[in-house]
């Protein structure tokens, strides 16, 4: 198993994982935007024949841009691995890279995501295995109508 940082050669992949995990999907122009605007942190992990097994698909906020008082902080759009791939610790390991380019290249202080309400295998992921907070419930934030938690982790040194 390889993980490394996405290239723009990835991105039919990436998609066909995410098509086939899960309802949220993205036409290709939403993958090749974050693909050159934020390259340094979406990750991909391969199996031995190079086939696309996982992705962590992710980009920046910078409030300078918008003219906001926040603070710099990553977002992860999207994260899958293939069923098949489950349970090796390949999405911990995605969510970890993507979390430290985050930090060390965009002084990122956080990192925030959604996850459906009804996705417990994702929320032990990212509450107790990466220590991610519920900030708060946005009611109906899916197409389906199904609530999604917030999520924040700081990538500020204690």
């Amino acid at each position: 198993m390889n993980i490394r940082v996405a290239k723009v050669e990835d991105l039919m992949g990436m998609q066909a994982c995410n098509l086939q995990n899960l309802p949220e999907n993205y036409m290709m122009k939403f993958w090749m935007y974050h693909s050159m605007t934020w390259s340094q942190i979406s990750f991909v992990a391969e199996d031995h024949k190079g086939r696309i097994v996982g992705y962590v698909l992710a980009k920046i906020e910078d409030p300078n841009e918008e003219g906001t008082t926040e603070e710099i902080h990553g977002h992860v759009n999207s994260i899958s691995v293939l069923r098949s791939y489950r349970r090796l610790g390949l999405a911990k390991k995605l969510m970890l890279l993507s979390q430290e380019a985050m930090s060390s290249i965009y002084k990122a202080s956080y990192v925030s995501l959604h996850v459906r309400k009804s996705n417990k295998a994702a929320i032990a992921l990212y509450r107790d295995t990466l220590g991610f907070e519920v900030a708060k419930v946005e009611k109906k934030y899916y197409g389906d109508g199904e609530d999604a938690l917030s999520m924040r982790l700081s990538l500020k040194s204690p």
